[in-house]
């Protein structure tokens, strides 16, 4: 999920729960928040206090289950476990922690010692294991992932985002046969959906990604689960310029795909980022308008769409 801001930086609170609560209409079983994508770097911890109370509060307000899950990387396992505290007394269902390089790379028992604390420290609290290298610069290869998910009974999803992204899950899931996650673990897609027709291929179970339209991700997972990969593919290559126009660098083109989509009223970035151009705002406009003809995307994209 975006972090909105107004035009003068400060929290944009109610277009924040409106999106929140526009990707459970729109099929999402849960958001990310205070990511990458949420701007994580530029929020204060009271900030991200009242984010994951709003959060919370518009997920109560659902007709079904809908999770909410934090971002709680920190450069330091201290500062990731008390963040992950926060989350959980303020009622998040999981939270999100990568690794943060070193000036030495940090062994494998460092890395599994990252997951252990946070898991010590919150009890219960499942945990989603990010694996992007792209961001962090720490390489974790598939036999450490198994060992991880063995040794840590709370991680409980990986995000796997570490390229190339449909070896490492068919690697991952034939380790798995001979080392077992200690409880339930789910590979999902990240990268905002960008390898996602490959992804399926290898048995994936979802999506965990930022993209704006949820609905596409959803037809295209539940297509995948249903075992119709013609389906799933026909779904991926029709939408696939959209997803690689949204892949761009920095997180400009979601916001202001969200504020397209009505759910906030400014795609501002906060300083230092960049906010988007007027070039490739009109080129967002004109892929929109080629990949969705039509249709208002200020609505849930009508299911007929994925028939």
């Amino acid at each position: 999920m975006a972090t909105p801001f107004k035009a003068d930086e400060s929290l944009d609170i109610d277009g924040f729960q409106k999106a929140v609560a526009f990707m459970g209409d729109a099929g999402a079983d849960g958001v990310t928040i205070t990511g990458v994508l949420g701007e994580s770097n530029r929020i204060t911890d009271k900030e991200r206090e009242v984010l994951i109370t709003a959060a919370v509060h518009t997920a109560k307000a659902a007709d079904r289950p809908f999770r909410i899950c934090v971002g709680t990387s920190h450069t330091g396992t201290a500062a990731t476990v008390a963040l992950s505290q926060m989350a959980q007394e303020l009622g998040a269902d999981a939270v999100m922690v990568t690794p943060a390089k070193e000036a030495t790379p940090a062994s494998d028992d460092v890395l599994i010692s990252l997951y252990a604390r946070v898991a010590a420290g919150c009890p219960g609290l499942p945990i989603v294991l990010q694996d992007h290298p792209a961001s962090t610069q720490v390489h974790m290869p598939p036999p450490l992932l198994a060992r991880i998910c063995s040794e840590v009974a709370t991680v409980a999803c990986i995000k796997l985002e570490s390229l190339p992204t449909p070896g490492r899950i068919a690697t991952l899931h034939n380790l798995w046969t001979s080392m077992p996650p200690a409880g339930d673990c789910t590979i999902l897609t990240g990268l905002g959906a960008l390898y996602g027709g490959f992804d399926m291929e290898q048995s994936t179970h979802g999506f965990m990604t930022g993209f704006a339209f949820p609905e596409i991700l959803t037809a295209m997972n539940n297509a995948a689960q249903r075992g119709d990969m013609e389906m799933a593919h026909a779904i991926y290559a029709r939408y696939l310029p959209l997803l690689v126009f949204e892949q761009q660098p920095g997180v400009a083109v979601r916001k202001e795909l969200y504020r397209q989509r009505g759910l906030i009223k400014s795609a501002h970035v906060r300083h230092p980022g960049n906010n988007i151009s007027p070039v490739l705002k009109t080129a967002l406009e004109a892929q929109i308008s080629r990949s969705l003809p039509g249709i208002d995307i200020t609505k849930p994209l009508p299911s007929a769409l994925f028939e």
